[in-house]
């Protein structure tokens, strides 16, 4: 990466000093005061990326949750909606546009939530942290339902997602209309629901006003956490699994060959 040569000396100076005073008690520079210096000084982000590089200093806390440890409290279906008309054939985005979706209302955390949740990959970081992300030759993936009795299926991501667009928009017209289904079919995923859970899950108040919409009560809310934390557990101990049983043989053959290689 190059510095721009209309950036003169001075604000060159002004850079390092504004680097220097904003690293966190790790001694590195995190992703979102790179980007407020580079707003401040009017310059692109890679400069700052570049001149903390050139100085030694790391850049940490990925606003997009691509590196660091940065809180991610849970996607959103609106934000996923927002970001996959940016997605390429391999489900990876720009940072820029990744960014400029949480810019525009959506939250940082939410965006990088919903990247993570999706198993989203960000290319091109504006601070010239990556460019392409080499893609994995293999990957586990999981899908998990529950059904009842009879096989029947009760409830898994489909229905985690109704309940969740309708907390997100008040409303099940709404929520049919942000996950691009009927307003029917929305209804009997609630309806299924509830007769199986045979428990009452939302109310709905017709008639105009604020007052008026559905609403989810709170066992509606304990139903999407349980999902969610119960899709990712399952998801944590497959990819360790999975690492187990292939990844890690796959180092084996290398350490192997090397070895080999030596003798």
């Amino acid at each position: 990466m190059e510095i721009d040569i209309k950036i003169d000396d001075k604000k060159v100076s002004e850079i390092k000093r504004l680097i220097l005073n904003l690293l966190n008690p790790s001694g590195k520079l995190d992703c979102g005061a790179a980007f407020k210096i580079a707003a401040k000084l009017g310059v692109d982000a890679s400069v700052v990326g570049d001149l903390a590089a050139r100085e030694g200093i790391r850049i940490d806390r990925c606003e997009l949750g691509q590196f660091g440890k940065l809180q991610c409290s849970g996607g959103s279906i609106k934000a996923l909606k927002k970001l996959d008309p940016f997605l390429d054939e391999k489900r990876r985005i720009f940072c820029r546009d990744a960014r400029a979706v949480a810019s525009g209302g959506v939250g940082f955390d939410t965006v990088r939530s919903t990247l993570k949740e999706h198993a989203i990959d960000v290319k091109y970081c504006q601070l010239g942290c990556f460019k392409e992300k080499k893609g994995k030759r293999m990957r586990v993936k999981t899908k998990t339902w529950i059904e009842n009795a009879q096989g029947e299926l009760i409830f898994g991501k489909g229905k985690t997602e109704v309940l969740d667009v309708i907390a997100q928009t008040g409303s099940i017209s709404k929520a049919a209309e942000v996950l691009g289904m009927n307003y029917k079919k929305c209804w009997s995923h609630l309806q299924i629901l509830q007769k199986n859970l045979q428990e009452e899950l939302f109310s709905t108040k017709q008639g105009g006003g604020n007052a008026a919409g559905t609403t989810l009560n709170a066992r509606a809310y304990e139903l999407i956490a349980a999902y969610k934390q119960l899709q990712s557990d399952i998801e944590n101990y497959a990819n360790e699994r999975f690492k187990e049983l292939f990844l890690k043989k796959e180092g084996e053959k290398d350490a192997s060959k090397a070895a080999d290689k030596n003798h």
